[in-house]
């Protein structure tokens, strides 16, 4: 088993370029990362990878947004319904995380996100899961 098999691992959904690329340099060390732009690129990578985490862009561009995603991936009746999601937007007002656990938000972080934050909240869902 290589160390790289031994990493969670981490479907990134984001639509901006910048923050796919620091997502990713950051995140590489801890966790086996996938990114995808969109919905229908959504689909098609968990359809091709059992993951242990989303990060999820609440306001992606595009036909929908990450609250829909979620919502979509919460009612159905498989391995996919359970997979952690950590929303991360822009928005910080209280209505939006609501919405967001509403939406089967796991957590809930605000953009730009502290390191450490965004760091200790991946891995803790991922304990959570791990564990039950």
């Amino acid at each position: 088993m290589t160390a790289n098999e031994t990493k969670p691992k981490l479907l990134i959904v984001e639509d901006d370029l910048e923050n796919q690329k620091f997502l990713h340099i950051f995140l590489k060390r801890s966790f086996q990362i996938d990114i995808c732009d969109s919905a229908d690129s959504f689909y098609e990578k968990i359809s091709e990878t059992d993951f242990d985490v989303i990060l999820m862009d609440i306001s992606l561009r595009g036909n929908k947004d990450g609250l829909e995603i979620t919502r979509e991936l919460r009612a159905r009746n498989d391995r996919l319904k359970s997979i952690p999601i950590i929303g991360l937007s822009a928005h910080a007002f209280q209505r939006d995380k609501d919405n967001a656990y509403k939406a089967g938000i796991d957590a809930f972080l605000t953009k730009p996100v502290q390191n450490d934050i965004l760091m200790n909240t991946l891995l803790q869902v991922y304990k959570e899961k791990s564990s039950k």
